[in-house]
């Protein structure tokens, strides 16, 4: 039984650098992200056997990954980049085996320790985010039932699905909608789905009465967005294996979206950096123009 020591540590921490969770419809983790986080956690676990061989080999797929994340930094100057600049660099960078998810990440002038600096809300991407499509669920009653599984909803139910998953603690779903008659029984969820971000809620459009129009939204792209505790977003554009153009489309879209949430409350510069980076590549901040470009477009 052996133990990685902190040399070997710290030389594998280059996967967590710069790596961010990103929700998408305010629920779901970018799947090779979860994956290589997956791998980092079993690379931390003891390893049974002579030790040695274990170590070493470890030591090896560090130090080439570790080339790697290096050979990439260094095709990025430390400047910022035009969107149009930044992407082809993204891709140029790549050295991941699978298709990496590209991410956007802005730092806004806002405080969200006070709720009316809070910056919340939904895009439909026009391109969507690639990969396989969200699972949704929908809970509802009577007609809204029907016209759910009409509309291609994975999981419908009423009040046994809301039994299932207060009981169960199940959340095999990437989104959940609920019709405004069901939300006294949906708020007996809260300490299940609140962690995980799939509580319905009506500012992201998973409570409503369109359940067909929220269902083909989510399927279409839709994506959630919100400031954490240190005033930063994160939001999912699409894959590294988009042509540019659909790249920059998805990412221009979003900044616009999260310039017209701007909070009344808000004072000084609303939106101070933006990066764009990919799962395992490194980060390209972009010119502060990129935010004025979006809004005109």
């Amino acid at each position: 039984m052996t133990h990685l020591g902190p040399k070997l540590l710290d030389r594998l921490n280059f996967f967590m650098d710069n790596k961010r969770v990103v929700c998408a419809s305010g629920a779901d983790r970018s799947r090779d992200h979860a994956h290589a986080e997956q791998c980092m956690s079993l690379w931390r676990q003891p390893r049974q056997g002579t030790g040695v061989e274990d170590q070493g080999n470890l030591e090896d797929m560090a130090r080439k990954l570790s080339k790697n994340i290096a050979k990439a930094r260094a095709l990025v100057e430390k400047r910022p980049y035009a969107i149009n600049e930044a992407i082809p660099l993204l891709q140029k960078a790549k050295y991941a085996k699978f298709d990496e998810t590209v991410d956007l990440t802005l730092r806004l002038g806002v405080d969200t320790r006070h709720a009316d600096q809070m910056v919340r809300g939904t895009v439909v991407l026009p391109h969507g985010l690639g990969g396989k499509s969200k699972v949704v669920a929908v809970i509802a009653s009577g007609d809204k039932v029907r016209e759910a599984e009409a509309a291609g909803a994975e999981f419908v139910g009423g009040e046994d699905l809301v039994e299932k998953i207060q009981k169960e603690n199940w959340t095999a779903f990437d989104a959940l909608i609920a019709t405004p008659d069901m939300m006294r029984s949906v708020g007996r969820l809260g300490k299940v789905l609140g962690p995980r971000g799939l509580m319905p809620n009506p500012k992201t459009g998973t409570v409503t009465t369109d359940v067909a129009g929220a269902i083909k939204e989510i399927k279409a792209g839709k994506v959630e967005f919100r400031a954490d505790k240190t005033a930063l977003v994160h939001v999912p554009v699409g894959k590294l294996s988009f042509t540019p153009d659909k790249l920059e489309a998805n990412a221009m879209t979003v900044v616009s979206a999260v310039v017209k949430a701007k909070p009344s409350a808000a004072k000084g510069k609303y939106i101070k950096r933006i990066v764009l980076s990919s799962t395992m590549g490194p980060g390209i901040e972009l010119q502060a123009e990129t935010a004025d470009i979006a809004t005109k477009a």
